[in-house]
């Protein structure tokens, strides 16, 4: 847990005291720093000299006790211990056991400790409330434009459809976040079902636009590269294509699952010290680079200035896209512990936003949408066949 502030409290409640004086039980508090030293200390400490080495210490002697965690310069993480007699005894005849409640709080902005949150997740109910007040309003001021677009089936039909999904499911993703941090609020436990739940819609949304964005550059350069005019495309399924979208989307997929089950804790955006965590890195900072490198091509060659800036911008769109989590990854590094989930979080969330706004805008502007779809039937991979163009209306 990591404190902050003045007067941040640490709550015991027991309700077998007479046990717990029996078993002389006691709370140790230790900052992360010196704990850690400790452990990876070259001096063989024994089990009673590393918990004599507390920085707080409370003797459980009544059924209630509040310990007072005060004069923190900065917020930082405190590892808890619960110690009794037996504790670094190696051999004890087994004995009953104490049941107890902690309850770690951090003082609010009026100074109460009435703050479940750690120093690390502060701000986040705030921003998830926001963020979910935002989606409200952009629906109510754009939902039935969009979907009068959609329903009159136009070139980019299939790509706002699927686009649109993905914008749901992070929206859903963050209503369910929201959810959780407000029942985690009241209680400090949260409702972790919610927490999975944002989780599962977050990692479907990410799995879908990776194979949006990669199923489009790959039909563009697919279609480039045959130089075929045969009958219009409603999506690109050419064996290649296909299969390298299937591929990369499955290696995402595992690596999302593997980095969920190193990080149980309920944020979509983890800390990037385990082995899964890299490699989605890796793998974010390789896609960015080859969607660049075969957008860059097209952009190279392509003669109509309209199209040019039509791959310009969708590229930009890709590149935010799957770098914001590796770049906004690399710069937490140089900030504080605490502060590093929360930046990573955010940042992430807003940019994806903002990705999402470019890719809306792209494909429902209408002079670019119309210039680009109607010149070539193979440029872009998702088309109506000539008998529906003459039908659409804006």
């Amino acid at each position: 847990f990591k404190y902050q502030g003045d007067h941040a409290v640490l709550c015991v409640r027991i309700k077998n005291a007479a046990v717990a004086v029996t078993k002389t039980a006691r709370i140790h508090l230790f900052q992360a720093q010196e704990w850690q030293k400790l452990q990876n200390s070259i001096q063989d400490h024994s089990c009673t000299e590393k918990f004599s080495k507390a920085q707080l210490t409370m003797t459980v002697n009544h059924t209630e006790q509040n310990l007072t965690v005060s004069q923190i310069p900065y917020p930082e993480t405190w590892y808890v211990f619960y110690v009794d007699k037996f504790t670094c005894e190696e051999n004890y005849s087994e004995s009953e056991d104490i049941q107890f409640e902690m309850v770690l709080l951090n003082p609010d902005a009026e100074g109460n400790p009435l703050d479940h949150f750690s120093a690390g997740e502060s701000g986040l109910h705030e921003f998830f409330f926001l963020l979910v007040l935002a989606y409200f309003i952009t629906a109510c001021i754009y939902a039935q434009s969009l979907w009068q677009t959609i329903k009159k089936r136009g070139p980019m039909h299939t790509v706002l459809k699927v686009l649109t999904i993905a914008l749901l499911l992070q929206a859903g993703s963050a209503f369910a976040n929201y959810l959780h941090f407000s029942s985690y609020s009241r209680d400090g436990i949260g409702a972790p079902f919610m927490g999975s739940l944002a989780e599962l819609c977050d990692i479907v949304s990410q799995i879908q636009m990776l194979y949006l964005l990669l199923s489009l550059c790959m039909g563009w350069t697919i279609g480039r590269m045959k130089k075929s005019h045969g009958r219009p495309l409603q999506w690109d399924s050419t064996p290649t294509s296909t299969g390298i979208a299937v591929v990369v989307v499955v290696t995402q997929s595992f690596l999302l699952i593997w980095e969920q089950f190193e990080d149980t804790n309920h944020h979509s955006y983890h800390s990037h010290h385990g082995l899964a965590s890299g490699l989605l890195i890796g793998l974010r900072v390789c896609l960015a680079l080859s969607l660049a490198a075969g957008l860059y091509q097209i952009i190279t060659v392509e003669r109509s200035m309209l199209k040019r800036e039509f791959y310009i911008t969708f590229a930009k769109a890709c590149i935010l896209w799957f770098l914001c989590h590796p770049c906004l990854a690399t710069i937490s590094v140089i900030f504080r512990e605490y502060q590093r989930e929360k930046i990573i979080t955010i940042g992430v969330i807003l940019c994806q936003c903002i990705s999402m706004v470019i890719l809306y805008r792209l494909f429902l502007s209408h002079s670019l949408y119309w210039e680009v779809s109607s010149l070539s039937s193979v440029t872009l991979p998702l088309t109506v066949s000539s008998g529906h163009k003459n039908r659409h209306h804006f």
